[in-house]
């Protein structure tokens, strides 16, 4: 079995998601996607008529985000016609997920040359976007499935977590996110978008706000009381109804909010790998290699808390332990899942999302993962550190998770 290695890795910068604001919303998303398409070849000289996939994670597959956007981005990006690409959907796990499959591909012998990555667009109309589960009532009455802020409240009154906990998670991130934007951390993998006349549309992070404190964010008013009221149709349940099926006597208690919830943003990164042996042959110096790859289930009420078994199933399977880790990267979809999971695996904070995360960053659903990997690389670069270990929550009751080490 070969090793699926990691050649390169870029992203965009993440802009504020929202019309008329977000210095990327104007643009096209596959034009976004081709940005670090075409940033991968002219970063490292392969020649794309040898790419045997592009597998590409988008969440919201409608509208300009819908029609296979991996395989029309690369067509953007200049790429022969014979590189092919396919999109998938594992909600906010797609990125990793397009990564563990591209090393799968490469890992068994199939495939030589691959790229994975994501793109989100989060400023676009929500058309066509339903609610988890898609209206299926059958679903529903095995599974209630709620809105993912609802859950994050949910799990975080279940677990006996206090906003002031969240909260001074919610401002570490922001300062760490900070200090990596003032001492060009990021600056390896970031490639500026540019738009269709050559001007640059972003070339820096939109969305971080370095002054936030726990004292500003404590004044901020929790954002989803009235979403947990919310009915979908006049005969459905509400969102908190739906998880009081299923944990009846819960009386949820409110600690989201917008500065302790993941940042609304546009965004794309990519990821190239290939195998030892096309490496060689074409002179490539490889950065990390694939150790071990992992998915789980967990409670899809709850929806939020398959990172801890991810991590562990994924350590598992790579042989080794919680100690064998240098770099830790969960994905800050909402405070309480970054800080229920440094609780469970009794985790050092020092080791864990050191140049902040989606609270100070911003998530671009479908490329957070591909992100996500990319920084722990540049990180294990710095810091001369060697394995790094990512995960996220994603809907459904998921999590993929990657172990990567440098080589």
């Amino acid at each position: 079995m070969s090793d699926a290695l990691i050649i390169d890795a870029c992203r965009t910068p993440r802009g504020i998601g929202k019309q008329g604001k977000g210095a990327l919303a104007h643009l096209h998303p596959q034009h976004v996607a081709s940005t670090v398409l075409a940033a991968l070849v002219e970063r490292n000289g392969f020649d794309t008529a040898d790419v045997d996939d592009v597998v590409w994670g988008t969440s919201s597959q409608v509208m300009e985000q819908g029609g296979d956007l991996g395989r029309m981005a690369a067509l953007d990006a200049g790429y022969d016609i014979t590189a092919s690409g396919a999109t998938l959907d594992r909600f906010c796990g797609s990125g990793i997920t397009s990564a563990n499959y591209a090393a799968h591909a490469v890992m068994a012998g199939m495939e030589d040359l691959v790229v994975s990555g994501g793109t989100e667009m989060m400023s676009l109309p929500k058309k066509g976007i339903l609610p988890m589960g898609a209206g299926n009532e059958h679903l529903q009455e095995i599974h209630p499935q709620s809105h993912q802020g609802v859950c994050a409240d949910a799990i975080a009154t279940l677990e006996g977590i206090p906003r002031e906990d969240l909260d001074a998670l919610a401002a570490e991130s922001q300062a760490r996110a900070d200090q990596a934007i003032r001492e060009g951390r990021f600056d390896k993998s970031l490639v500026p978008v540019m738009n269709l006349d050559g001007s640059v549309a972003l070339d820096h992070e939109q969305f971080p706000r370095p002054s936030t404190t726990a004292e500003s964010l404590a004044s901020l008013p929790p954002s989803f009381p009235q979403i947990a009221d919310y009915r979908h149709t006049p005969e459905s349940p509400t969102f908190r109804e739906l998880i009081n099926q299923k944990y009846p006597d819960l009386e949820i208690e409110h600690v989201h909010h917008a500065g302790n919830s993941s940042g609304v943003v546009d965004g794309a990164a990519a990821i190239l790998f290939a195998s030892e042996d096309y490496a060689k042959a074409h002179g490539m110096k490889a950065r990390a290699r694939v150790v071990a790859t992992a998915n789980m289930g967990d409670d899809p009420t709850l929806m939020l808390n398959a990172p801890v078994p991810a991590a562990r199933k994924v350590l598992e399977k790579a042989g080794m332990t919680l100690d064998d880790i240098d770099i830790f990267e969960i994905n800050e979809a909402f405070a309480v899942v970054a800080e229920k999971f440094q609780r469970d695996l009794d985790l050092d904070r020092s080791k864990v999302n050191i140049n902040g995360g989606a609270m100070a960053l911003g998530h671009p659903i479908g490329a957070t993962g591909a992100i996500l990997i990319g920084t722990v690389l540049d990180e294990l670069e710095r810091q001369d550190k060697q394995v790094g270990l990512i995960t996220m929550c994603a809907g459904g009751g998921m999590a993929p998770a990657i172990i990567i080490e440098r080589v």
